[in-house]
């Protein structure tokens, strides 16, 4: 993270940035601000440079489908501020991984050939982290420390919105959010969830993931989503 969190909550797109604001004013984010501006000046380096991205490519009134994760990918160069997504270039990691080859046996799509998502974030798949920034090596580093409650609000917003949305939730974690968007809006919207994609639990039951077809049960519920990825 390379500038101060108010010139980052700049970039917010406008009809997600009165949250944000309210957020950062907050006990939780003015919690979450504090602990971050301190990792930084005792020298950690803090991923991605743009936490916020997923709210900058996609607007709240073009959310069509959520996929939740956890939190940013912690190796240099792979977090860009999208959930399970990596900038071109990278190594695609092992979840994604999997998140190609459910694609290619739901809908039949070749694999791309590269990692990054920005294609779904422009065509309304808010691919939203619970915390959005992580430090160098230390998975969950930043979880519990303000994040969520920001993200919760997100995410209840996006609930709120009067069309049926496609809610894909991945892993115990993502599971966890179910409660909320149906406290937001019961019975509204297209709940999926299934085993998380990594290659530990991705073939495993109760849900696999490999298998699922939650692509396509987007499609057959007529949630129109391209998730074409070149």
């Amino acid at each position: 993270m390379q500038w101060p969190l108010d010139e980052l909550i700049d970039e917010v797109g406008a009809d997600w940035r009165p949250l944000v604001q309210a957020w950062a004013t907050s006990p939780a984010g003015l919690g979450l601000r504090a602990h971050v501006e301190a990792r930084q000046a005792a020298g950690a380096l803090i991923y991605p440079a743009q936490p916020f991205r997923a709210l900058a490519l996609t607007p709240l009134d073009g959310v069509r489908a959520v996929i939740l994760g956890q939190d940013p990918y912690h190796g240099p160069g792979q977090a860009e501020g999208l959930a399970f997504s990596v900038p071109p270039g990278q190594k695609i990691p092992p979840s994604l991984r999997n998140i190609h080859a459910e694609l290619q046996r739901d809908l039949g799509q070749a694999p791309p050939r590269h990692g990054h998502l920005g294609d779904w974030a422009r065509r309304g798949v808010l691919l939203l982290n619970t915390s959005l920034t992580v430090e160098d090596g230390q998975p969950a580093s930043h979880a519990k420390k303000g994040w969520e409650a920001l993200t919760d609000a997100l995410i209840e917003a996006v609930a709120r919105q009067p069309r049926r949305i496609a809610f894909l939730l991945w892993g115990a974690h993502a599971q966890a959010k179910a409660s909320l968007i149906e406290a937001a809006a019961p019975g509204r919207h297209l709940l999926l969830q299934a085993n998380h994609p990594s290659p530990l639990s991705a073939r495993r039951p109760p849900v696999p993931f490999l298998g699922c077809g939650h692509f396509g049960a987007c499609r057959d519920a007529g949630i129109a989503v391209d998730w074409q990825l070149a």
